[in-house]
């Protein structure tokens, strides 16, 4: 296996000193959606977790992290983020605000802090594997030290 190169989420995990594995994956088939990530490196659906990037109607910014299989629940993000309402954003803001592209979106190294959230279900596991900051690279990590390395809550958010 050819030697990783260094992404900002492998930085940051490192420089916190949490241990996590990194799994390269095949994109040349375009398949690059949670589910497909999942089965490409042999991990269950519920152990894979995408990240999403919402907004509320008052430009205030908001990440969740969620079962591949499964949907974020926008009135539950609403509700657990203190907003009225929330919507994911334009995938073409995507990187402007977060320095990361669709399929390779990591809850960790995003260019600022945001709010975060972990579907709660995510405690039920040794580790999860999220995206490890660009597309063709997952990491599997504790979720209690992915929680504390970005200070997000684990909550109920999914449909």
């Amino acid at each position: 296996m050819s030697k990783i190169a260094k992404t900002n989420a492998m930085r940051l995990l490192e420089c916190a000193k949490v241990a996590y594995v990194a799994y390269e994956y095949d994109v040349s088939d375009g398949r690059i959606d949670a589910l497909a990530i999942a089965e490409k490196i042999k991990r269950s659906p519920d152990e894979v977790f995408k990240t999403l990037v919402t907004e509320s109607p008052e430009h205030e910014h908001f990440v969740f992290a969620v079962p591949a299989a499964l949907e974020l629940d926008l009135k539950k993000a609403a509700r657990i983020s203190g907003q009225k309402s929330i919507d994911l954003i334009p995938l073409k803001q995507l990187l402007p605000l977060t320095g990361y592209i669709h399929g390779g979106c990591s809850p960790l190294g995003m260019k600022k802090l945001f709010p975060t959230f972990i579907d709660e279900s995510a405690t039920l596991f040794e580790t999860i594997c999220v995206s490890g900051g660009k597309v063709g690279l997952n990491l599997a990590i504790s979720p209690d030290e992915l929680a504390q390395t970005i200070g997000a809550e684990f909550a109920d958010i999914t449909k």
